[in-house]
């Protein structure tokens, strides 16, 4: 049953996203945030466990606008390979960076996670990533809504 919810989810994806740059940005959101929820899991410290929560379902609550940006660019510049489409003014090369800052903020996010999870690092790494995470994801909205 989870195969086939997964096999459908993968259709309405390529319909929606593509094959392309825009899908790629959107699942490596997904994948960084599926890694801070996996770090977060063990981190055993009760108080840095209540600390991080709000964080990761704050980054949880950013995937569907991760994912609109996605799914209105790939509509209004549709993306089957490697290339970022043409634009005017190359915007849709700003969106993307974004977007890929972004998914990279997210996974140094993880990792700062890791660190606190191991008592190498300080809740405020965590939550500075985070911050950064959030406004690359409004800078990309704000200049696909542009």
């Amino acid at each position: 049953m989870a195969l086939f919810a997964a096999a459908r989810q993968g259709r309405k994806d390529d319909a929606e996203l593509g094959k392309g740059v825009w899908r790629r940005a959107h699942d490596r959101f997904r994948r960084g945030l599926d890694r801070f929820h996996q770090m977060l899991e063990g981190v055993e410290d009760e108080d840095h466990y209540n600390a991080l929560v709000p964080l990761a379902n704050g980054l949880a609550g950013l995937l569907p606008q991760v994912r609109a940006v996605c799914v209105a660019a790939q509509r209004r510049a549709p993306s089957a390979g490697l290339d970022i489409p043409a634009s005017e003014g190359a915007y849709l090369n700003e969106v993307h960076r974004e977007l890929s800052r972004a998914g990279n903020a997210l996974a140094t996010a993880a990792e700062a996670v890791a660190l606190v999870r191991l008592n190498a690092g300080p809740l405020a790494a965590v939550e500075r990533r985070a911050q950064t995470v959030h406004r690359h994801v409004a800078e990309a909205a704000r200049l696909l809504g542009r």
